[in-house]
């Protein structure tokens, strides 16, 4: 019976240590899923720097949607740019809270995507101004290709960046991949 006894309390022991260090591993890797996901970026990380260059690719979407909105009869257009304004301003604000709470500034050192926006789908100054002169039929043709063109570049900056280990940046840019490609074969249909 001694034998039993101490074969039970073995058992117990053994088990309390396998709780044990199944409970120390459960505690270190969510600290290190806390720590690796509230790791505060630096000023030229990846994160940071896709930051800034989304939110002056998004600033330009948000202007070329704005004007056609404000000229277009098209209902479906009209939805389209007024959904491109919406999104794309919250998300602004999203990124430059970001920026705020990583303390490091709206704009860095280099000009927005080391200065090749056009590379990224960003628009010539011209062509943007264009879409209010051009006669509206052409304006919005005109539009809807600057803007495919534009959203193709803005899912290549976040097809970039998806393999960061920040969470938001993350989520972020996988929403901007799907929306955005989602939004590129509806501007083609029409």
């Amino acid at each position: 019976t001694q034998f039993e006894t101490n074969k039970t309390g073995n058992s117990s022991r053994t088990l309390a240590l396998v709780l044990l260090a199944v409970l120390l591993l459960g505690l270190g890797a969510a600290f290190y899923f806390l720590v690796d996901n509230l790791r505060i970026p630096r000023d030229n990380s990846p994160e940071v720097i896709f930051t800034r260059d989304m939110m002056a690719h998004h600033a330009q979407a948000v202007e070329m949607a704005t004007l056609i909105r404000d000229r277009s009869t098209d209902e479906e257009l009209r939805q389209l740019t007024l959904d491109m304004i919406l999104t794309q301003q919250n998300q602004i604000g999203q990124m430059q809270a970001w920026l705020n709470l990583w303390n490091v500034p709206q704009e860095g050192l280099e000009p927005p995507m080391g200065g090749t926006g056009e590379m990224m789908g960003m628009a010539p100054q011209q062509s943007v101004n264009d879409l209010t002169t051009l006669p509206i039929t052409e304006a919005e043709i005109s539009f809807l290709q600057l803007m495919i063109r534009h959203h193709e570049g803005g899912v290549f900056m976040a097809q970039d960046v998806l393999e960061t280990r920040q969470g938001v940046v993350k989520r972020l840019a996988e929403s901007i991949v799907a929306a955005q490609s989602g939004e590129i074969e509806y501007m083609e249909s029409l």
